[in-house]
This record gives structure tokens, C-alpha cells and sequence, in this order.
């Protein structure tokens, strides 16, 4: 029984450790930023502008043709702008104009991400365009992965044209609960991005997409956050992709289908 006791007590400690150990790097299981930045291409032109609490970003832009609505680019957690050339060739191609937005911490962008970090580099990125001439009513907001949350918040904010959702979440304690089940994810994370809570004041057009085979971020938590979305909204779940090839299975035909139907902003 003694011994018992002990090595109970010795569990309890080591996980007390494990626990306090994965709440002080939560934030790098969370962040994977390539800090690596190359020169701008294919028309693009890189832009500065400063964040409300004082950070100068860099971000890519590309306007667009005449007629044709602005797309603003949350990306995922991963890499940095410069990895979302090939995915979004085919929108810019078409004459959308897109705004790469250059995230604190990724790209050589100084600064730490956070949940709060990122709001304010997205709130920054659309003042800059503001600045440019471009309302929200020609606007259309991307959020692929972790920066489906930036971009469901921008969007409960303010109105614009329209709101794509590439492998959301509910919020990203779900999608942790979920992967660390063995930890208490809902007491001890700093960034949850509760989209959940905010789907329902978006007023715009809605495109969710999001793969049948995502380990990542599996589809229930995206047909949860569709369901409590308001009209209009469309979904498509698409067979055989997983997280990171949705590109490979027909993202972008999907996303031009679905802007082609939009009704051209007055002006």
C-alpha cells in the first residue's frame, strides 16, 4: 500500500510537470513562423503599415482589376506569405486583388504571435486598405486554418463583401482539447480564437470548405461552426482531402465559383 502511495504520488507529480511544462511553450506548438521572407513577385508589392500597439509589418499586395473585389489573406499557422503564392495564383490570376497579410513574427514582421497579436495585425491590414480607397463592401475575407478565427473575428466587426473559410474551427481550444486529451487544454490555454461565439454576427455571404479526411482540424468542428452560421452560407466538404491539400481538390475552382456569384459592389 506505502508503495502504492508513492509511485502515485510520483505520477501525480510528473504530470503536475508535464502540465506546467506544455503551458509555458504552449505558444510554440502553436506558432510555426518561417521568418524567411523572399522579395516580392508576380505583381505583388510589399507594403508597409503600423499596428495599434506599435508594430510595423510588411505584407503583400496585389490590386485588383477593375470591377473585381480585394480578398484579404489570414493565413494558417505555418510558413509565411511567400507559401501561399501557388494556392492563390488562380484568384489573383482572374483579377481579384489580394493582400498577403504579413503576421508579427512571421516573415521577418518583428514581434511574438498571439491571439491578441494577430487581431491587431488584421485590424492594421484593413485599415491600410481603408487607405487605399477600399471599403469593406469590396473587400472579401480569407481565413485558411488558424486564420479562419482571424478573419471570423474581423468579419463580426464590420461588414464586408463576403467571408471564406478554408479547415475552420469552432475555436482552436476544441481542436487542442481534442489533440491533447490527456491534458486539461480548457483551463491553460492563453489564445482560443472562439469563433463559436462569433460566427453568428457575421453579415456576409458565407464559403466554408473544408476536408472529409482532416486530421488536423477534423470536419465536425468546421459542420459545427457552419451550422451555427447565419444565411447566406454554403459549405462543401470535399472527399479525400485532408488539412494541407485542399488546394489539390478543387479549392480554388470552388472559391472563383463562389466569388463569380457574388453581385459587384456598387461603385
Amino acid at each position: 500500500m506505502e508503495a502504492t502511495v508513492k509511485y502515485l504520488g510520483l505520477a501525480l507529480v510528473a504530470y503536475a510537470a508535464l502540465v506546467a511544462g506544455c503551458a509555458m511553450v504552449q505558444r510554440s506548438l502553436m506558432y510555426f513562423p518561417d521568418a524567411n521572407l523572399p522579395a516580392p513577385s508576380q505583381g505583388f508589392e510589399a507594403v508597409s503599415y503600423r499596428t495599434a500597439d506599435g508594430i510595423t509589418l510588411t505584407s503583400w499586395y496585389r490590386p485588383a482589376l477593375k470591377g473585381f473585389p480585394t480578398l484579404v489573406y489570414f493565413q494558417g499557422n505555418g510558413g509565411n506569405i511567400s507559401h501561399r503564392l501557388f494556392k492563390t495564383r488562380p484568384l489573383f490570376e482572374a483579377g481579384h486583388g489580394l493582400l498577403l497579410v504579413g503576421y508579427r513574427g512571421y516573415g521577418g514582421n518583428p514581434g511574438s504571435p498571439s491571439e491578441d497579436g494577430l487581431y491587431h495585425d488584421a485590424r492594421a491590414a484593413l485599415d491600410y486598405l481603408a487607405g487605399q480607397g477600399l471599403p469593406g463592401e469590396r473587400l472579401v475575407l480569407v481565413g485558411e486554418s488558424l486564420g479562419s478565427g482571424v478573419a471570423v473575428r474581423m468579419a463580426s466587426e464590420a461588414r464586408f463583401r463576403a467571408v471564406i473559410l478554408e479547415a475552420p474551427y469552432t475555436s482552436t481550444v476544441d481542436v487542442g482539447q481534442a489533440a491533447y486529451f490527456f491534458l486539461p487544454v480548457r483551463l491553460m490555454m492563453y489564445d482560443r480564437f472562439p469563433s463559436i461565439d462569433l460566427i453568428a454576427d457575421i453579415q456576409a455571404p458565407l464559403l466554408l470548405i473544408h476536408g472529409v479526411d482532416d486530421r488536423i482540424i477534423p470536419t465536425r468542428f468546421g459542420r459545427r461552426l457552419f451550422k451555427a452560421a447565419r444565411q447566406p452560407k454554403e459549405a462543401h466538404f470535399i472527399p479525400d482531402a485532408g488539412h494541407n491539400d485542399l488546394f489539390e481538390h478543387g479549392l480554388t475552382d470552388i472559391e472563383l465559383d463562389f466569388l463569380a456569384r457574388l453581385a459587384k459592389p456598387s461603385g
